[in-house]
């Protein structure tokens, strides 16, 4: 029985090295598929701010807290109604505030109430115009403006596909390198963006005459991308 057994285990073993050498390993595979060229397109769109965000404020002062809340209310409904006069929109009430002030002796001397608004102006050569009228109305804290473009998006798109074309010459310059054949993209990954302001740059952009000047200069909306081309 021993002799009969001996040879079968031989074959055994002989056909399982034939058969590990002849199928490939993940190690081989993995460097089948492996291939092609990562690289990194930039891009950006200069453009000049056409909108506005600006925020006013009005602080109030009264003997107790109920007087200086009302004197309040009533010079912010002013500020408000000339803010909406003069082209501001998107109004939106950003805090409402009410304490007492005191005295060298730690003593409540008065309260003080303050309301901010913001609202935003879509032609920038009124932003002065849109200040002047708020302070008139009683606003005695402004801030701003915040510049932006309200077609934000679309710079941001157009600024993408700029970033891809630019990858490209970078991967093709790279396949003709190296002898080979730039092909498809296999994968594509966008990083972020987000407006820049540059140094300023007159626009033509006319202030109204008397106005608190503003100068819209301009921003830079920057994309980048990170892409891999197949290759042969």
């Amino acid at each position: 029985m021993k002799t009969r057994i001996l040879p079968i285990a031989g074959l055994l073993t002989l056909a399982a090295l034939l058969a590990a050498v002849s199928l490939p390993g993940p190690a081989s595979s993995a460097a089948a598929e492996s291939g092609g060229i990562t690289v990194q397109g930039t891009a950006s769109v200069v453009s000049v701010p056409d909108r506005a965000e600006l925020s006013f404020g009005v602080e109030s002062q009264g003997q107790t807290a109920k007087a200086a809340l009302s004197a309040n209310a009533a010079e912010m409904r002013r500020v408000i109604a000339a803010v909406k006069a003069a082209g501001g929109t998107e109004l939106k009430t950003q805090s409402v505030s009410l304490s007492p002030r005191y005295n060298e002796r730690n003593e409540v001397q008065a309260f003080v109430a303050t309301n901010t608004v913001s609202a935003t102006i879509k032609e920038i050569a009124k932003a002065g115009a849109l200040i002047d009228a708020a302070v008139d109305a009683g606003a005695n804290q402004v801030y701003g403006p915040s510049l932006s473009r309200g077609d934000q998006g679309e710079l941001y798109r157009t600024a993408l596909k700029a970033a891809v074309a630019d990858a490209r010459e970078s991967a093709q310059a790279l396949a003709s390198a190296s002898n080979l054949s730039l092909g498809r993209v296999t994968a594509i990954v966008e990083g972020g963006g987000a407006p820049q302001p540059m140094p300023f740059a007159n626009a033509d952009k006319a202030m109204e005459a008397g106005s608190t000047p503003i100068e819209p200069g301009t921003q830079q909306v920057n994309a980048v991308v990170s892409v891999t081309f197949s290759v042969s």
